[in-house]
């Protein structure tokens, strides 16, 4: 049963009101405005209000106002109920959100029409509200659910480098928090808010709107795909046979050009499953990326495809310092672990040759971060001294 507050200074119209709609309507009677925001925001709260305009203390209209300010009473309907005939009055009260106007002397038929028309769509409102808000909850799930399901997929992929590997999982878990770490120091900085190469300042020359490869880069949630996507960055191993990836010494040059495939292997794969995907797949773009080039050295210097500076993705960049810093503090089949000073040194150097040297600033801003990340995922070894 729908509930009906009535607001009226006069007991004789409280009275013919609350007669006329008891039989159907459950009735909430107060004489004041400050009883009516009371009761308006009290259980049961009212369906509908039938308002008096002119009343001692606060009148209609400063009820209203008072009402609409309200996020709890803001949503229900008001009627006016008044004496006053004038057009200027009854704008007035529509103009502060009152959905009709009643003048006296109540006709009751006029009156039950009102709040019949006017309950029937405050509960098509409600109706309308409440499947939206199941319907917004269905999506947030159903997004869920694609999330998990990418997250397991992801899983999945990088557990096959890691059966190769037994190292590889650790590498994986410290570089996707290398990786994070390095975006949430640069994602204010303005070289990496946009992604500018030469080919893209020549696409803002020729076209117009602006295209969208110029949107912000490391916004929240391109750092999320980032973060997801780093795991796979060496998922082309799994086509490196074993006598090469767990060869306890020195590659010859053969099969250092074999170990190298692995790039192109895993940005293969990754793109024949993008392709069949029946739509596009975020975080396939990134991690294609980060397969791919990852090794790219920022003079041009690195591999697969000599790519150097700005021509260089921003998530391989962050990829290739992250890589290449746990690689020097892990013990490898082929090599000790470096020290830790050894380890900041060989970065330092590699600052404008083999890395963006934006990037190297950031790693030395959050120094402390990566190496409290290797700490979780494997003891640093013994003897080494913490940064200076």
């Amino acid at each position: 049963m729908a509930t009906i507050l009535i607001v009226d200074d006069t007991p004789e119209n409280l009275a013919v009101l609350s007669g006329l709609l008891g039989r159907h309507y459950r009735i909430r009677a107060v004489s004041s405005g400050q009883r009516a925001l009371r009761v308006a925001d009290s259980e049961p709260r009212p369906d509908l209000i039938l308002l008096d305009v002119m009343m001692p203390g606060l009148d209609g209209y400063q009820v209203i106002e008072r009402l609409q300010t309200n996020p709890r009473t803001a949503d229900i309907p008001v009627i006016f109920i008044t004496a006053r005939e004038a057009s200027d009055d009854e704008q007035r009260g529509l103009a502060l959100g009152a959905v009709d106007y009643i003048t006296k002397p109540i006709r009751p038929a006029i009156v039950s029409a009102r709040v019949k028309t006017h309950l029937e769509l405050k509960a098509a409102r409600d109706w309308l509200h409440d499947r939206n808000r199941s319907l917004e909850e269905e999506v947030t799930r159903r997004m869920a659910d694609t999330l998990r399901v990418e997250d397991v997929s992801i899983r999945a992929l990088a557990r096959l480098a890691e059966v190769r590997d037994p190292e590889t999982g650790n590498h994986l878990r410290r570089t996707q928090g290398y990786v994070r770490t390095l975006a949430m120091e640069l994602c204010s900085h303005p070289r990496f808010a946009t992604f500018l190469t030469p080919h893209n300042i020549e696409l803002l020359v020729k076209s117009a709107p602006l295209h969208p490869r110029f949107a912000t880069f490391l916004t929240p949630h391109n750092i999320e795909l980032l973060v997801k996507s780093a795991p796979l960055h060496d998922i082309g191993k799994v086509g490196i046979p074993d006598h090469i990836l767990l060869k306890p010494g020195k590659l010859t040059a053969d099969e250092d050009a074999i170990m190298k495939t692995h790039s192109r292997l895993g940005f293969q794969a990754l793109e024949q499953a993008e392709e069949e995907a029946e739509q596009p797949v975020a975080f396939l773009r990134m991690a294609k990326e980060i397969t791919l080039s990852h090794h790219e050295k920022w003079d041009g210097k690195g591999y697969p495809d000599g790519l150097a500076g700005e021509t260089i993705p921003i998530s391989a960049r962050l990829m290739a310092l992250a890589d290449v810093f746990d690689a020097l503090i892990t013990p490898r089949p082929y090599k000790q672990a470096f020290s830790l000073e050894q380890a900041l040194e060989i970065i330092r150097k590699g600052r404008g040759s083999h890395f963006d040297p934006d990037v190297v600033d950031a790693f030395f801003s959050r120094a402390a971060e990566f190496i409290a990340i290797a700490g979780r995922h494997a003891e640093l070894a013994a003897g080494r001294k913490p940064l200076p």
